[in-house]
């Protein structure tokens, strides 16, 4: 029985070895494709999480990451080598002597972050480069030598938040962004774009912009030329049918069937649009991001000292009085108290204060989606939405919750609020401008 044991615990053992000599295999082969650099404590069977080789970044015993900036490397970039690494999700090779064209870094279709800059990369990059990589939400490639135009794939990334393109030598129109509510730091100055700057980019500023002297739009306070001209071609479109309806009765009423057509398809899906959008709303009221206001009126809830349980029953009563009054206060009804306070330093605020609030995207977790918000009051907040914690009942999640809120220590974030549903939770606690301890470690190279 002891031998049956055995067995399979010997085989996840050596199938763990096997997976963790793997990855060091891969890095010597990577270094021999290198050329210069100090990589010296990069030595087969030392351990590269173990003994902390240089540049290499790691989530417990696998490679995650691989920051090798400011080496003065040069040479090649092995990616048959990074293939075996499976777990790898970010490279740098920021500040190097790297040439010719851009690696075959879109075969690593679990990247997240992809960091090139300031090396003497050439040459254009095929316009489907970027289709497999739908996980990439940093892409650096500025201070090269790229040309040609800015592949539409590129654009097209579903996760995208960082774009460096500056100081190359791309040309050509500026591909539309599919996603721009995602984006949050954009840079395409100093190369040799042309035309009009889509709509999808006007939450940027001209510096994103500028050294593209063939660019123009709003944003640069520049007119296009080629508006005019399709201004024009307007009037000679629009003057033409008058002239059929005089030369021709019967092409002149084809015409107006198919207008009278073509008006009520659009007042249609436009009646439908709104019932989805409505829809939805309803659906997602709770949703941190939605602008309008609940329907019901959401009021504060102060935290019940917890003491005995013949003292609580006096303060939710008082409770329950004030929330009323200030149902009363803004005319309407008491709503439910959805938002639970179970740390008042910062002071007293309700789910109504969250969703009034303006609010932007900070990332996304294992568990959840976090944003940054802030309120009338200026105070900000962070709301993280948790949907994988269903184990806990709501008693029990209370009883954390307040416990958490207790806590009081300069290296603990205490919790300031949480509310409670079925299929998913929110936990509001204050906002620290100076990022987390990964940020104040390794800088912008993050890629979680």
């Amino acid at each position: 029985m002891a031998a049956v044991r055995f067995i399979p615990l010997f085989f996840i053992l050596f199938s763990t070895l096997c997976f963790s000599q793997s990855d060091e295999e891969a890095l010597i082969k990577l270094k021999k494709s290198f050329i210069g650099g100090n990589l010296d404590n990069w030595v087969l069977g030392s351990g590269a999480c173990e003994k902390k080789w240089i540049g290499v970044m790691c989530s417990g015993d696998n490679v995650t990451g691989l920051h090798l900036a400011d080496m003065q490397l040069t040479g090649e970039v092995d990616i048959q080598a990074l293939l075996q690494i499976r777990g790898l999700k970010a490279i740098s090779l920021i500040n190097n002597s790297f040439t010719g064209d851009i690696p075959d870094l879109h075969k690593l279709t679990n990247l997240r972050a992809i960091y090139l800059s300031k090396n003497k990369f050439s040459g254009s990059i095929p316009d489907n480069y970027f289709d497999k990589m739908g996980l990439l939400k940093k892409v650096w490639l500025d201070d090269n030598q790229f040309s040609g135009r800015i592949p539409d794939s590129l654009c097209q990334l579903p996760n995208l938040m960082e774009l460096h393109l500056e100081l190359n030598q791309f040309s050509g129109q500026i591909p539309p962004l599919i996603y721009p509510a995602m984006v949050r730091d954009l840079n395409l100055s100093k190369n040799n774009l042309e035309g009009e700057i889509p709509e999808g980019y006007m939450q940027f500023n001209a510096t994103s912009f500028e050294g593209n002297p063939g660019l123009c739009g709003s944003i640069l306070g520049k007119e296009c030329e080629n508006g005019d001209n399709k201004s024009g071609q307007k009037k000679e479109s629009a003057s033409s049918p008058s002239e059929g309806i005089d030369r021709s009765g019967s092409g002149s009423n084809s015409k107006v069937l198919a207008i009278s057509i073509g008006s009520v398809v659009a007042v249609v899906f436009l009646v439908i649009i709104i019932v989805l959008a409505r829809k939805r709303r309803r659906e997602d009221e709770f949703s941190i991001l939605s602008k309008e206001p609940f329907k019901e009126e959401v009021l504060p809830v102060k935290v019940p000292e917890a003491e005995s349980t013949t003292r609580r029953k006096p303060s939710e009563s008082s409770r329950r009085s004030r929330s009323s009054k200030k149902g009363s206060s803004h005319g309407g009804n008491s709503g439910v108290t959805d938002l639970v306070m179970v740390n008042e330093e910062k002071g007293e605020f309700g789910m109504q204060d969250l969703m009034k609030a303006a609010a932007e995207v900070l990332g996304n977790g294992g568990l959840g989606s976090a944003y940054k918000a802030v309120m009338s009051k200026g105070l900000a907040v962070v709301v993280k939405r948790m949907k994988e914690m269903n184990r806990l009942g709501k008693e029990a999640f209370d009883v954390e919750m307040r416990r958490l809120g207790k806590l009081r220590h300069p290296n603990i974030l205490t919790p300031l609020a949480y509310h409670f549903r079925r299929e998913e939770k929110l936990i509001v606690s204050e906002y620290m401008p100076k990022g987390s301890l990964l940020y104040v470690l390794h800088g912008k190279f993050i890629y979680l």
